[in-house]
């Protein structure tokens, strides 16, 4: 049995081949969460297969109509086309390579099929707001976007800083004013820059935090570390080398 006819917006996550001709892609749905899907002859030669395969990059935003059945982990797919086209997302080096990072990241999250829309509709926005935003905004991106997302998976970082608490523990998600015992913590300007990003509640906001690519892999990298502190079985994020490239 397919199971039931559903409709439901869709953001590709991952894509792996399967067969001669087929796909099998990973969709975070507004209506059912994390799904996978089989996706059969999209991988031909003519236009219409190669149009097919098209929709199926990573962060694409689609429209759905899917056959849903609980009991299965391998869905199938009625129709898809395209909720919207990305201006720049997918063509832009540096805005790819930005958003690469952002759906691994969630992806790496993201471990039960269970529906979250308020996560989704964070994710969704975050990305249309990376497509039409300015370089100082884009730079600034995936930091924010990693701070944000904590909230949705329960260990977000606390906004007590201040000068009597200076150390930011990543074990605990707080700021605290003695240095921790253990090494997952960020001090100094890293700490207060750290607050700033908490602080921010429009993304355009995000160009008034002026850092260098290198305080901005720094922090890049004590996020990841609060996420592998935080997320069972957190492996390293392999777009992030590419990140920091592209950010130089």
């Amino acid at each position: 049995m397919a199971g039931n006819i559903h409709k439901t917006k869709g953001i590709v996550l991952r894509t792996v081949k399967y067969g001669e001709t087929s796909l099998i892609v990973s969709i975070f749905t507004e209506q059912f969460g994390v799904q996978s899907y089989i996706i059969n002859g999209v991988r031909t030669s003519g236009k219409k297969g190669a149009g097919a395969a098209n929709l199926y990059q990573p962060a694409a935003l689609l429209d759905l109509v899917v056959y849903y059945n609980e009991h299965k982990h391998l869905h199938r797919i009625k129709e898809a086309k395209w909720h919207l086209l990305y201006q720049h997302l997918l063509t832009d080096v540096h805005k790819n390579a930005v958003t690469v990072f952002m759906i691994e990241l969630l992806t790496k999250c993201l471990k039960e099929p269970e529906e979250n829309t308020a996560l989704f509709h964070f994710v969704e926005d975050a990305l249309l707001e990376l497509d039409k935003s300015e370089t100082a905004v884009m730079s600034n991106m995936p930091l924010f976007f990693s701070l944000q997302l904590a909230h949705f998976f329960g260990f977000k970082i606390d906004d007590n800083y201040s000068q009597s608490r200076p150390y930011l523990d990543l074990q605990e998600g707080s700021f605290v004013a003695t240095q921790p015992s253990h090494p997952y913590f960020m001090e100094a300007e890293a700490a207060a820059i750290t607050s700033q990003f908490l602080k921010v509640m429009q993304t355009n906001e995000l160009a008034t935090i002026r850092l260098n690519h290198l305080f901005r892999r720094r922090l890049l990298q004590g996020y990841e570390t609060f996420y592998r502190l935080h997320i069972a079985e957190f492996s390293n994020l392999k777009t992030l080398p590419v990140l920091r490239d592209i950010l130089n």
